[in-house]
């Protein structure tokens, strides 16, 4: 169970209580670090159980338990109220009622303990060079941890007097009959400082964090949910989902170090509350008709990053944009390259696709001319660092040994592979990055012509498009198979296994007319689509696995961003089909679209199988409810109007998307299905 606000979150078990394992990642989290690894309740010595537990919002949770083991009939004269919240700190108010008709004597033990675990630790064996310390001060228990200038601290706190150990608090208390007692819980997180003027370091709340109380997380979540377009349909999950998702974005919020002004995104709870800008985009572009400050954010945030120099340690190349940003022990002792990470081939063109989408949205064009001189570079580096092998595709291959192997959104080290099951050699160059490319030329000569005065780099950049269009269609198709390849190798060999990949070629309009009606068959047909949604290998490769993270599992941001790709080519009934699926999904998830889920056939099961470590809330998979309601009204902006065209599937019969923003100001859509 779990409780976040951004880059803050709590993951308990049923209880509250947390109980660290190897390999599992609960406890108290910020910045990539483990705060708590053990935050355990008991009364006279024993552990608590849940009666229930009222899941308020994604801050705060509150918890009724009584001590005991459970059995079919609980008796119990004492029961315990928990009521856990994250900001910048947690917080927990503990209540202990006597329902007994005597009074009674307890003993209530906290036991407490922090590893100071970088996140990236966890679940492996890994050697730990620094220092634990645990020592009591007044009134307060000081847990730390400290590795050369990396220093992180817990201070536990209680609003009731207690004795306090190395290893926690203990309560003696009395309760009359019918009697309360109480108490706040308080744990702050702490980081070394930089050394004041007289040389004395200072502790401070984590890289100084405005403190938020939970009732100003639910005032900004309510005005988040206000400012959103309206949505009216007939179809509840498709309305529950669209609440959730709104919900779920909201709590993935976080404000990064660089830029403590403004929100970004984080990828998802629990493993990837960071800075991925892969994610960053794809929300922003999903964002677009609702929050479209986000992309603005997310523009500026990778804009400011964006590489001048060539570094292996970082897989930096000029004119490339950063991936990866990690604050705990691993990336600031530079074990793993993760302070500012360089390692993805994708995000670079991507990022010139969102700038340009951003400006056609909202009729903005500062940034566009605000960040003339990166995009310029990003496409410098489309024609010299990403090209490797020197044919015009975008390749990848990490320049460090610690760095990612495969760098577009699939990065499982066995995601891109030969159907016989045979990975193929480094560089590589996948299908969907080559189709980003395209599109970000087609973008960027149109911004060229229009806003930088440039119409010989647009003319060239469309002649290059051009070029490439040709090139991949001819290089990437397999004749025999009647699809794209999943990628090629160094030798320009086709890794020939069906993959969802190229249902991304779609919106990136690097498709033929005359294919795209080839490629919706392999998506829509057995081998991809398992009838929940399009799997991300297909059943006949080797490597096919129903619950493989990027080889047989079924996406659900992948899956609207295909959809999103059959409606530009007219392929309604294809993504129609897709957009079901997936709504189909939601229900058994609470509304709520996991990160991945596993990519059984739907006549095997009543009910979708969660893959097993799915992060959930997953920012791009709650932005799928929002891309499959602009696929499904076909919104599309054209100068200072919003188009749309709604082709809805036949379980919505009545759909309305009110107040949605953009350059037009505020405009209504609306649909019916015939």
């Amino acid at each position: 169970m779990s409780i976040l606000d951004g880059n803050i979150f709590m993951v308990s078990d049923s209880s509250g209580d947390v109980t660290s394992s190897s390999g599992a990642l609960v406890g108290f989290f910020a910045y990539d670090t483990r705060f708590l690894s053990t935050w355990r309740l008991t009364v006279n010595g024993e552990r608590l159980q849940a009666l229930s537990v009222d899941d308020r919002h994604y801050f705060e949770r509150r918890y009724f338990l009584v001590p005991g083991e459970p059995t079919h009939y609980v008796d119990a004269k004492i029961s315990v109220l928990r009521q856990q919240s994250v900001g910048t700190s947690l917080d927990e108010h503990v209540t202990v009622i006597n329902h007994g008709p005597t009074p009674v004597d307890l003993r209530i033990r906290l036991d407490v303990d922090a590893d100071f675990a970088d996140v990236g630790h966890i679940g492996r064996q890994a050697e730990r060079r620094g220092n634990h310390y645990a020592r009591v001060e007044t009134g307060r228990l000081l847990l730390g941890y400290e590795r050369a200038s990396w220093r992180r601290e817990s201070l536990v706190t209680s609003s009731e007097p207690a004795e306090i150990d190395e290893r926690g608090l203990t309560f003696d208390i009395r309760l009359g009959k019918q009697q309360e007692w109480r108490t706040h819980l308080h744990v702050a997180t702490l980081d070394l400082a930089t050394l004041s003027a007289g040389g004395q370091s200072r502790r401070g709340s984590l890289f100084d964090s405005p403190s938020r109380s939970p009732q100003e997380i639910l005032q900004d979540l309510n005005d988040w949910l206000a400012r959103a377009p309206r949505l009216e349909c007939d179809y509840e999950p498709l309305a529950a989902a669209y609440r959730q998702s709104l919900i779920d974005l909201a709590s993935l919020r976080i404000r990064p170090l660089t830029s403590p002004e403004m929100y970004l995104i984080a990828a998802g709870l629990p493993w990837y509350m960071a800075g991925y800008t892969r994610d960053y985009i794809l929300s922003g572009l999903q964002l677009l008709p609702f929050a479209p400050e986000q992309a603005v954010n997310t523009l500026v945030n990778m804009g400011a990053g964006q590489s001048v120099i060539l570094d292996d340690f970082y897989d930096q190349e000029p004119g490339k944009m950063w991936y990866e940003i990690r604050y705990g022990e691993l990336a600031a002792c530079e074990e793993q390259p993760q302070v500012l990470y360089y390692g993805a081939a994708d995000v670079t063109p991507l990022w010139l696709v969102l700038l340009d989408e951003h400006e056609r949205w909202t009729g903005d064009d500062t940034l566009v001319r605000q960040f003339e001189s990166q995009a310029r570079r990003c496409l410098d580096w489309i024609d010299t660092y990403a090209d490797s092998v020197g044919n015009g595709y975008i390749w990848y291959q990490r320049r460090h040994p610690a760095g990612l192997i495969n760098q577009a959104w699939k990065t499982s080290w066995d995601a891109i592979c030969f159907r016989d099951g045979r990975l193929p050699d480094l560089p590589r160059a996948t299908c969907e990055v080559q189709g980003y490319a395209y599109d970000a030329k087609i973008r960027a000569a149109r911004l060229a012509r229009q806003f930088w005065n440039d119409p010989n780099l647009a003319d060239r950049l469309e002649r290059e498009a051009a070029e490439l269009k040709d090139r991949f269609n001819r290089d990437f198709w397999i004749d025999d198979k009647q699809y794209y390849a999943l990628a090629l190798d160094p030798d320009g060999r086709q890794v020939d296994a069906l993959a969802s990949n190229m249902g991304h070629l779609l919106w990136s309009g690097i498709v033929p007319p005359e294919r795209a009606s080839l490629i919706a068959e392999h998506l829509l047909g057995p081998k991809l689509f398992s009838g929940w949604g399009i799997r991300t290998l297909a059943t006949d490769a080797a490597r096919y696995d129903p619950i493989g993270y990027h080889t047989g599992t079924v996406w659900p941001f992948d899956n609207a961003f295909i959809a999103w790709g059959l409606r530009r080519y007219g392929l309604t009934e294809h993504a129609n089909r897709i957009t079901q699926a997936i709504l189909d999904v939601a229900p058994y998830f609470g509304g709520r679209l996991p990160e991945a889920f596993a990519g059984y056939d739907r006549n095997l099961s009543e009910r979708p199988a969660i893959y097993p470590n799915a992060c959930s809330p997953h920012a791009v998979s709650a932005g799928s409810v929002l891309l499959l309601l602009r696929s499904m009204l076909g919104l599309n902006p054209d100068g200072d109007n919003l188009l749309f065209e709604p082709l809805l599937p036949p379980q919505i019969h009545s759909l309305k998307l009110l107040d949605i923003p953009g350059r037009w100001g505020h405009i209504d859509a609306f649909g019916r299905s015939k």
